[in-house]
C-alpha cells in the first residue's frame, strides 16, 4: 500500500514539474509535494532558472511548519547540495527536520550526482530512491543527455509532403519566403516545440532559401538561441535573422565582418556537427532543435547524432522537389493536427532507462 501511495504522490509531483516546460533550462524541471498524515500540505515546482527550487517552494507553502517534522517530501529529482544561484535544498530539508525524502531519480549534474542523497542519509534522514524513475528521467531527458553525454539533447524536425518532399524545387518557390507544407495547427505545434528548446539550428542553404526568423510567433514563450552553420560565408547580410534583434550563433571558418548581431564561432569544420555540438555544450545549451535543411538533417542522421525525431506529414503531394531525409527509422504516430499527422521516433540508447 505504501508503494502505491509513493507512486501516486510522485505522479502528482511529476505533473507539477511539467508546469516548468520550456522555462527552466539549463536547470531541470522538478516537482515536489509534502505529505503529512496522508494529505498534501505543501507543493511546488521549479519555475525558472535562478529562482527557488521545487523543494523550497513546497516547504514555503506549508502553513504549519511544525508538521514538517513528521512529514514526507516527494521530489522528482535528487535535492541539490551545493550553492549555485540558490542555496542547497538539502540544507533547508535538514533545517526543517523533514524525516523522510522520496526521490524519483538521482541528479546527473556532477555537482550533485548522489551527494545530496548521501548527505541526507548521513544526517539521519530516511531516503527512498527510484520511485517512478523512468518517468522522472523521461521528463528531463534533455538534462540527462547534456550531463551524461556531454552534448545537447538533439531533436531533428522536418515537415514532408505525402510523397516525401520537404520543399518544392527552388524555381517553383517565391524567393526568400518560407513554403508551408503543413496547415495552421501543425505550424503552431512547431512553434510550441521551439519554446521548449535552448537552441535551434539551421544550415546556410535553408537561410538562403527561406530567410527564416526562427522566432516564436505562433506560441508564447522565449525564443531559443538561434544558430546558423555557414562555413564559407554564403549567408546574405540582409537575412532577417541578423536584422531582427537578438544574437545569432554563427558557425564559420573565418570571421565575417559584415554580419550584424552575430556571435561568431570559428571552427575547423573537420567534423562540423561535432564541433557545433561542443560549442553549444560549452554555452550551456542543454537541448537543440534542428530544423534543416535536408543536408544538415541527413548529416546528423548518418552520424547517428540525434536523440529524437519529430516528423510532420502533410496531406498534399509535391510530385518533385527537395527530398526528405532518408532513413530506415521506425516512426510512431502521435497526433493528428488538422490534415497533417505528427510522427516521432526515439533512439534506443536515448530512451529513459
Amino acid at each position: 500500500m505504501a508503494k502505491d501511495q509513493d507512486h501516486i504522490y510522485m505522479q502528482y509531483a511529476l505533473q507539477l514539474a511539467k508546469k516548468g516546460i520550456g522555462k527552466t533550462h539549463p536547470n531541470p524541471m522538478v516537482g515536489c509535494v509534502i505529505v503529512y498524515q496522508n494529505r498534501i500540505i505543501g507543493q511546488g515546482w521549479h519555475h525558472k532558472a535562478g529562482t527557488p527550487h521545487a523543494e523550497v517552494n513546497a516547504i514555503n507553502a506549508v502553513d504549519n511548519k511544525k508538521w514538517l517534522k513528521k512529514a514526507a517530501l516527494y521530489v522528482t529529482l535528487e535535492p541539490c547540495c551545493h550553492f549555485g544561484k540558490t542555496p542547497p535544498c538539502t540544507a533547508l530539508i535538514l533545517k526543517m527536520g523533514i524525516p523522510k525524502v522520496i526521490v524519483g531519480s538521482r541528479d546527473a549534474n556532477p555537482l550533485v550526482a548522489g551527494k545530496g542523497i548521501e548527505l541526507l542519509r548521513a544526517q539521519g534522514c530516511e531516503v527512498v530512491e527510484s520511485v517512478l524513475e523512468t518517468q522522472c528521467r523521461l521528463l528531463n531527458r534533455a538534462f540527462f543527455t547534456f550531463h551524461e553525454k556531454k552534448r545537447p539533447h538533439i531533436i531533428l524536425k522536418w515537415a514532408e509532403s505525402a510523397d516525401g518532399f520537404i520543399a518544392p524545387k527552388i524555381e517553383h518557390r517565391k524567393k526568400n519566403q518560407v513554403y508551408w507544407l503543413t496547415g495552421a495547427l501543425a505550424q503552431q505545434k512547431a512553434h510550441q516545440w521551439r519554446s521548449q528548446f535552448a537552441a535551434i539550428l539551421i544550415g546556410v542553404q535553408t537561410l538562403i532559401d527561406d530567410d527564416p526568423l526562427l522566432t516564436l510567433r505562433k506560441w508564447p514563450g522565449k525564443t531559443p538561441q538561434r544558430c546558423v552553420i555557414d562555413p564559407n560565408h554564403r549567408a546574405p547580410t540582409n537575412a532577417s535573422i541578423f536584422n531582427e534583434g537578438g544574437t545569432v550563433f554563427y558557425f564559420t571558418k573565418t570571421t565575417n565582418k559584415q554580419l550584424q548581431n552575430a556571435k561568431q564561432f570559428l571552427l575547423p569544420f573537420k567534423n562540423p556537427i561535432q564541433e557545433v555540438l561542443q560549442v553549444l555544450y560549452q554555452q550551456n545549451c542543454i537541448s537543440l532543435l534542428v530544423e534543416g535543411g535536408a543536408k544538415t538533417l541527413q548529416s546528423l542522421i548518418d552520424q547517428q547524432m540525434w536523440d529524437e525525431i519529430y516528423k510532420l506529414k502533410a496531406s498534399k503531394n509535391l510530385e518533385s522537389g527537395i527530398a526528405a531525409p532518408v532513413t530506415d527509422i521506425s516512426f510512431e504516430e502521435q497526433e493528428t493536427l488538422g490534415e497533417d499527422i505528427f510522427y516521432s521516433a526515439t533512439r534506443n540508447d536515448s530512451k529513459a532507462l
